[in-house]
């Protein structure tokens, strides 16, 4: 086993039994996911059950060897009349008669036969067909691959923005707790009407039914990672994206959409099921009937027992070589109707080759923008959140003067928490947005992970 691999496996243990929650990275959920999730084992057995076609499709054009024997018991009477019958120094002799018997003797055959294919249109295109199969084997497996890591790192992030949406709201708690305390003892004072301790408590409440929600939220995605990676519930902790991606430069639309129209792993597939129905309607083409082989057997047959003139034996050999053609003059209208049916078959991958690159085209284009105008976002948001907080202190200094109400507080408390967890969403939707984009173009692997993995925040 190679030594880093090992490594990551024995950090996976650890973390699966260390009690204390750990803050995973993207790569290691996935390594974890790799070894973990049924899915993409049974996509991996299929995969490396298709593999033999090759070989398959290779011994199509190697010789056909076979042996067969015989032993049994069987029965044989000749008669021959009105022969002639000549040897040396017995002249010659007219109307002779034969008669031979063997009655229950004992029966040998053998025969070894050997046929290797010279000409054989049909079964060109069968080997055609099993090595496009086996192609189309390695492209559902890296389909499945990339479908899974692009899961996982939906469920890593929304694990993280669970967690984030859970500390947000706690921070939210604790700063209206202590509003409302204010309140209640300014109330006591006279400084501020019955009506703020009101407004005070329902937004104490609501904050409480929210960080309720927020804590179940969290517990529902980190139970789905858990389920897909196989470690521990109560052991895993995500990070959020720094951002730096925002900054990044944007590759133009046009070298995407070339890239996902050839590289796209389901348009592949089409494209190759179309390959493999043209192959089969050339199976039964008029010009793929005929087939030329080049044969050659060896065979003897003997029969020996006693008859109804004694002890007699037969024995026949037989040695051959040479070209054989085989062409089928009619099949009752079988091969045309094969044909007409593949070639229809042929016409439907087509049209879902032509359909399937208009959705990847608009998926991709809908990736592409979501990181264009997702960047803008994302810096947007982040003067947001210091607008906002600026706004929250000035409120409650004003608050604390009499120059703002505690509803105004309680807005600008919430509004700063709004801001804090939709800018973490936008991080998180722009690195989703990418490996989108590397998914459909067929490029999602491992190092497309670790760029994202390397914008993860220091763990809190």
């Amino acid at each position: 086993m190679n030594p880093r691999l090992r490594l990551r496996l024995l950090a996976l243990a650890c973390i699966a039994l260390a009690p204390a929650a750990h803050a995973i990275d993207l790569v290691e959920a996935w390594q974890a996911v790799a070894i973990n999730d049924r899915g993409l084992a049974v996509v991996r057995a299929t995969h490396a059950a298709a593999q033999p076609r090759r070989d398959q499709a290779a011994s199509l054009w190697l010789p056909n060897v076979g042996l067969s024997a015989t032993v049994g018991v069987a029965s044989n009477q000749t008669e021959t009349t009105g022969a002639q019958f000549s040897a040396p120094g017995m002249g010659t002799s007219n109307g002779v008669g034969f008669n031979t018997s063997i009655n229950g003797g004992t029966a040998t055959r053998w025969a070894v036969s050997a046929v290797q294919p010279l000409y054989n249109p049909e079964r060109r295109a069968q080997q055609q067909q099993l090595s496009l199969s086996a192609d189309a084997a390695d492209l559902e497996l890296l389909a499945g691959r990339q479908a899974l890591m692009l899961r996982t790192a939906e469920r890593y992030f929304e694990l993280a923005l669970a967690e984030e949406a859970v500390r947000v709201q706690q921070r939210q708690l604790q700063a209206v707790e202590l509003a409302a305390r204010e309140v209640q003892d300014r109330f006591k004072l006279g400084a501020v009407p019955v009506t703020d301790t009101h407004e005070a408590q329902a937004r104490l409440a609501a904050v409480r039914a929210e960080l309720l929600a927020a804590q179940t939220d969290l517990q529902i995605k980190r139970q789905a990672l858990a389920d897909s990676t196989g470690l521990a519930p109560d052991s895993l902790t995500a990070r959020l994206p720094a951002g730096a991606i925002a900054d990044a430069p944007l590759r133009p639309l046009d070298p995407w959409l070339a890239d996902a129209l050839a590289g796209n792993p389901t348009l592949r597939q089409q494209q190759l099921a179309g390959d493999i129905a043209r192959q089969e309607a050339t199976k039964y083409s008029l010009g793929a009937s005929p087939r030329v082989d080049l044969v050659a057997q060896a065979m003897a047959d003997k029969l020996s027992g006693s008859g109804d003139f004694g002890s007699a034996s037969n024995q026949l050999s037989n040695q051959s070589i040479g070209v054989q053609v085989t062409i089928p003059l009619y099949t009752g209208g079988w091969r045309d109707a094969k044909q007409s049916e593949a070639l229809l078959l042929a016409d439907k991958a087509g049209a879902e080759l032509v359909n399937g690159r208009q959705q990847v085209a608009q998926q991709v284009r809908s990736s592409w923008l979501g990181l264009n105008l997702g960047s803008q976002r994302v810096r947007a948001l982040s003067e947001s959140v210091k607008a906002s907080a600026s706004r929250r202190d000035a409120t409650r200094l004003g608050q604390e003067v009499g120059h703002r109400t505690t509803l105004d507080l309680l807005r600008a408390e919430n509004d700063s928490a709004a801001a804090q967890l939709d800018l973490a969403r936008a991080r998180v939707g722009l690195w989703l947005d990418r490996l989108r984009l590397a998914a459909l173009a067929g490029q999602l692997d491992e190092a497309a992970l670790q760029a994202a993995n390397e914008d993860l925040a220091a763990p809190r």
